[in-house]
């Protein structure tokens, strides 16, 4: 089945379990740390420069965004994780709709952690890794790679699929800049999407 990214647009947005569009069909969701790059990779993936919207503001993601493909196939921006100025009972909410989410939802097909390049995979990144653990199907992107050489890249993806240890999850970098990367994460989607 052929999946025109380009025709991507905003579905809904949800607070609760209870505003998650219906569990059938197929999700590929995005995660990260609050101004990892997340918005900025589905708007590279999609062709689109404002389906996310970005901020240079960390956390401005609160929401679960679904966005429409066809076909019952949905990208999903998750809220940023890891920003400190959020209150106390917004991030055990959080906590508890995200767990929910990525452990018990049967369309989720397979999770995208969005890092930056340069700081690599932290402590809230690896939690999430070992949360999921081999429940789902995960792809590590390394972004903003055009801010260090080829070498340092090489590097960097190579650190971080040692930090994965599992053959069954995946790492690949992403420039938005200059959308060198594009193409693998593209493949990634479609082979979800495709083994579902």
């Amino acid at each position: 089945m052929t999946i025109s990214f380009r025709q991507a647009r905003f579905l809904t947005s949800a607070y609760e379990l209870s505003q998650l569009i219906p569990d059938h069909g197929y999700e590929i969701a995005f995660a990260g740390r609050s101004n990892a790059g997340k918005s900025s990779a589905i708007n590279c993936l999609t062709e689109q420069k404002a389906l996310c919207k970005t901020s240079k503001t960390p956390g401005r993601t609160q929401l679960i965004n679904f966005f429409e493909l066809g076909e019952q196939r949905h990208l999903v921006d998750l809220p940023g994780y890891g920003f400190a100025k959020v209150s106390k009972k917004m991030r055990h909410h959080w906590d508890l709709v995200l767990s929910t989410y990525l452990l018990h939802r049967k369309a989720l097909k397979g999770l995208v952690i969005v890092v930056d390049i340069r700081r690599g995979v932290n402590s809230l990144d690896q939690a999430l890794i070992e949360l999921v653990g081999d429940h789902l199907p995960l792809h590590i992107l390394l972004t903003k790679s055009d801010k260090l050489s080829r070498t340092a890249v090489q590097t960097a993806l190579a650190e971080a699929q040692r930090q994965l240890e599992n053959d069954r999850h995946s790492v690949s970098s992403l420039s938005t800049l200059n959308r060198q990367g594009l193409e693998q994460l593209r493949e990634k989607c479609m082979l979800w999407f495709d083994s579902a």
